[in-house]
């Protein structure tokens, strides 16, 4: 999705959430100055043409691991379970919120993490970068620039959802996705509808 079509999707979202974009456009800009590289190229060829499986972290990821397909990219904490399991995900992308020394070693033996800055993550971001050794991707939900990309999406899941088709998937699918978990708080409760609406937009209904 290009920047002018998901800048009034995310002006929304900046009004739902009541979150600042000069904020967004700060932990981008701290991003960016900490990206040893810009990694893009390897994802792309991670992904175009291929057949892709979006892993989210709802409770359902583990009954759902024999239905991933192709390559695996992983919504943040959802690739510890994953790894736990066998799976190592090609990538993974993350706010860094549920970031652990487990994500190092997976990102040492060639995981593609891409890393997400906005407005209350400088800290995340500060502390987790300059650790990746291996391929790094930055992002960000305001407007790209230089080495940090927007594809579109909001949360982690459908970022990586966002990510597959603008980077020429053959086909997305989707596991590890319950947007209906009542068991979540009202914020994330509201992040869930917003993924619910920004999948629809790639004709994943949910």
């Amino acid at each position: 999705m290009k920047f002018e079509e998901w800048e009034p999707l995310y002006e929304e979202i900046l009004d739902y959430f009541a979150f600042d974009r000069e904020d967004d456009e700060e932990a981008a800009r701290v991003l960016a100055g900490l990206l040893p590289r810009d990694d893009l190229p390897a994802l792309r060829a991670l992904i175009e043409g291929e057949t892709v499986t979006v892993c989210g972290n709802a409770p359902c990821l583990p009954d759902e691991i024999g239905e991933i397909e192709g390559k695996v990219l992983a919504a943040d904490a959802a690739a510890e379970v994953l790894f736990g399991r066998g799976v190592r995900p090609d990538a993974v992308f993350t706010d860094l919120d549920g970031a652990t020394d487990v994500l190092l070693e997976m990102n040492e033996a060639g995981t593609i993490v891409v890393v997400h800055a906005h407005g209350d993550n400088i800290p995340l971001v500060r502390h987790w970068t300059p650790r990746f050794g291996g391929p790094l991707v930055g992002t960000t939900q305001a407007a790209p620039f230089g080495h940090v990309h927007n594809f579109g999406g909001f949360s982690d899941g459908d970022r990586a959802a966002f990510a597959a088709h603008a980077l020429g998937a053959a086909e997305v699918r989707l596991v590890g996705f319950d947007l209906d978990d009542p068991d979540v708080d009202p914020v994330k409760r509201g992040k869930l509808a917003w993924a619910r609406r920004l999948l629809a937009l790639l004709g994943h209904d949910l």
